[in-house]
């Protein structure tokens, strides 16, 4: 048996192997401080969002945006317009013009490549609406969780835990949608498919075919009108009560690149259910054929490949929601959203007081009756956010050697040929 020698390490050894250790610990604990705080999401396409309900403003930090985008205010206005409350009799009737600032990062009317920030000020707050919320918590709401962390809250609408929190993820995911648009084609589209116990059959909306005009027609925004009607007045109905209601939300996403997405870990279906549900009141995520896909057997539930007329690789059915094996794979992702009813109502419900006094409590302020009217641009935002992560991620992995493959394309797709943003733009 041979004897191992040790040798003790010499003195500049051993200050670089200090160096090397200290370096490590400070990596870990900025991991770990970096992870425990919850306000950036995604890998090289980063937003950070900023700002309470009732304070100064709101907006977003957004970093790894690739340069030469063509952006501008109005692009992310129109998303935010979307959102912004007051818009109906079945929103909250706080009016924000939600108005946004761009404040770094675009020159000249395109992207720098530098982080972009934005800022959208805060015009119309309330703060006396919510003095006895300072004193007991709103059952199903986020007040007694905030106290039982950190020991201390916003109490003004909520701080964080307020929906007002997504006009950054709006603003950010409409640098997404346009950056998913010009590379790719890819069309990121939600609407409202059920409120309450009103819900829109599977087979009345053609995901091919459906358009942004469709889901506009109507204030909650429903694509068929027959069912929006039946949804407005579900919400009317509790709203004149002062309770509330909640839903579903069916997102798609077309027209996105096959290869999108890691496996184990960092599966796409699993990148899209984190980032939806980090949005507020969300209860459940589905994708393609969902909790109903347990029902069938294997035979019943693969999609079965063919080769259209095009030579494109394709599948004749869609359960897997456009996903397989984590991997995006050409067609059409489809998901859902559940939505829970909004925790803050004007009906006389019982509490406890911060002191832990059991108590009663009615609730003021403005808030909506049901949230998923106004959620659909913020799901929107949320899967493009992760479709653009992953975009970059892909590239940078998978495009920088030459792909040989006798493999056909997927869905419409040309190749793996890299071009600049404004060849792509040119060429769609």
């Amino acid at each position: 048996m041979e004897e191992a020698l040790i040798f003790p390490p010499s003195k500049g050894q051993a200050s670089r192997s200090r160096q090397q250790s200290s370096r490590f610990r400070n990596s870990l604990i900025s991991s770990r401080v970096r992870a425990s705080i919850g306000n950036t999401f995604g890998n090289l396409f980063r937003v950070t969002t900023f700002g309470e309900s009732h304070g100064g403003g709101v907006g977003c930090i957004i970093d790894g945006c690739p340069p030469r985008l063509p952006l501008s205010e109005s692009d992310m206005q129109v998303e935010l317009d979307r959102r912004r409350p007051g818009q109906s009799r079945i929103t909250t009737p706080r009016k924000e013009s939600d108005t946004c600032k761009i404040l770094s990062g675009v020159g000249q009317g395109s992207t720098l490549g530098t982080p972009i920030a934005v800022s959208v000020p805060n015009t119309d707050q309330r703060g006396n609406d919510y003095s006895e919320m300072a004193l007991a918590y709103r059952p199903s709401h986020a007040d007694a969780t905030y106290d039982f962390k950190y020991g201390v809250r916003a109490v003004e609408g909520g701080g964080r835990s307020s929906a007002r929190e997504t006009i950054g993820r709006v603003a950010a995911g409409a640098v997404a949608k346009k950056l998913l648009k010009i590379q790719s084609a890819t069309e990121v589209l939600a609407y409202v498919s059920r409120v309450h116990g009103v819900e829109l059959p599977d087979d009345v909306v053609d995901h091919e075919k459906l358009t942004i005009e469709q889901i506009e027609s109507n204030i909650v925004r429903c694509p068929d009108p027959v069912i929006a009607e039946e949804m407005i007045k579900a919400i009317d109905m509790v709203r004149l009560r002062g309770d509330s209601v909640g839903g579903v939300i069916t997102c798609i996403a077309r027209n996105v690149p096959r290869g999108l997405g890691s496996p184990v870990f960092d599966k796409l279906e699993a990148e899209l259910a984190k980032g939806l549900m980090s949005l507020p009141a969300t209860k459940g995520f589905e994708i393609g054929s969902g909790f109903s896909g347990s029902k069938m057997t294997g035979s019943e539930h693969n999609d079965e490949f063919y080769i259209d007329d095009s030579g494109n690789v394709r599948t004749r059915t869609n359960r897997s929601g456009g996903i397989q094996g984590g991997i995006s794979n050409g067609e059409t992702i489809v998901m859902r959203v559940a939505f829970k009813p909004t925790s803050t109502i004007t009906t006389l419900q019982k509490t406890v007081t911060r002191e832990g006094h059991e108590t009663e409590f009615r609730a003021r302020g403005r808030h909506d009756p049901c949230v998923v009217p106004r959620a659909v641009p913020m799901v929107e935002a949320m899967v493009a956010l992760v479709l653009a992560d992953q975009l970059l991620q892909h590239h940078a992995q998978c495009q920088l050697l030459r792909f040989d493959t006798n493999l056909p394309p997927a869905n419409g797709e040309k190749g793996s040929e890299n071009v600049t943003l404004e060849e792509a733009a040119t060429r769609r």
